[in-house]
């Protein structure tokens, strides 16, 4: 799956055309993305933050119509803007994670991938939390640049349910 069909989808909408004519300053901030591999139902969506009223624009593209909500930032820092130039694209992501769990003898299979692009520290890093067969979470930082693991860590959703 590529990224650029979603941008041009998003920009050619007139929801989105709306949006950026009353607010010039918005940029993109972020990217949500749902891959499923069970029931191959994915999630796209696209967040604009507009520096005028400190909300963000969500965009959703996963119908024939672009929706659009706007909601409150949920934290005081502020979202730090993306440009266009997204480098990875969906597809890749999954053979990227399991080559990495392959590294670490990690041999259960992924059900579903929640991949977020932003600006973390000036560069474009895919935050990934991964589900798998045996319940894991799998927790991964990519760089958009280069395609390299920044950070991988499994967590097992039992432990995370014993500590609450």
């Amino acid at each position: 799956m590529k990224i650029q069909p979603y941008f041009d989808k998003l920009k050619s909408s007139k929801e989105y055309n709306n949006f950026i004519s009353k607010n010039p300053n918005a940029y993109l901030s972020s990217g949500f993305f749902v891959l499923d591999f069970q029931t191959k139902k994915n999630m796209r969506q696209i967040d604009y933050y507009v520096p005028g009223n400190k909300k963000i624009q969500t965009f959703i593209l996963d119908s024939k119509e672009v929706i659009s909500k706007e909601s409150e930032t949920l934290n005081k820092i502020v979202p730090k803007k993306i440009d266009q130039n997204i480098s990875l694209d969906l597809d890749v992501l999954k053979g990227l994670v399991e080559d990495e769990m392959k590294n670490h003898t990690i041999t259960t299979k992924l059900q579903k991938i929640i991949a977020i692009i932003q600006n973390v520290e000036g560069k474009l890093v895919w935050n990934l939390n991964c589900i798998t067969t045996d319940m894991g979470i799998i927790k991964v930082h990519i760089s958009d640049r280069d395609n390299s693991i920044l950070k991988f860590d499994k967590i097992n959703l039992y432990d995370v349910m014993k500590k609450e």
